[in-house]
């Protein structure tokens, strides 16, 4: 999230930085720039490689961590709400094991997968103002749910569990 945030500022700065200046100067102030977003970029992954190591490693004795829920809700902006769903839905998708059964490994992850969009959808009904588009999340949160009750009924039904 932090990154998203900074990541953010320096597009809005690079704007201003490009835009002024000779030709020569626009050219190294862009190179800069993008160096230094690979830089930010880099260091935010490193980060985030630490926390899943960090929250994959078990404490001894202590109960398994519940499982985490998406909470659409003003009290959060927009960004961080998009962000929290498709890290919540990306983590749900890598923790589906594989069985060696194509059929079942594609199902155990479009579950998150469609998940996440349902609610990327809510996030946007809360903020989004344009009819058409607040429409569209509205028949994603709708179809993106009858296909989850569709996949977890195939998994129930070989002998998986949902």
């Amino acid at each position: 999230m932090r990154c998203q945030r900074s990541c953010s500022i320096y597009s809005k700065h690079l704007l201003l930085v490009i835009g002024s200046g000779n030709r020569q100067e626009r050219f190294m102030d862009g190179k800069l720039i993008i160096i230094a977003a690979a830089i930010v970029l880099a260091t935010a992954n490193m980060q985030s490689q630490k926390n899943e190591a960090q929250s994959a490693t078990p404490m001894a004795g202590w109960p398994p961590a519940p499982a985490v829920k998406f909470v659409a809700s003003t009290e959060k902006p927009f960004e961080q709400l998009m962000g929290e769903a498709m890290n919540l839905m990306h983590k749900n998708m890598h923790d589906a094991e594989y069985s060696g059964d194509v059929d079942h490994d594609f199902i155990a992850m479009m579950v998150p997968h469609h998940q996440g969009a349902i609610d990327m959808a809510k996030a946007l009904l809360l903020y989004g103002k344009d009819p058409q588009i607040r429409r569209l999340a509205q028949e994603i949160i709708t179809d993106q749910q009858s296909e989850i009750q569709l996949m977890e009924l195939w998994l129930k039904q070989h002998g998986a569990k949902p």
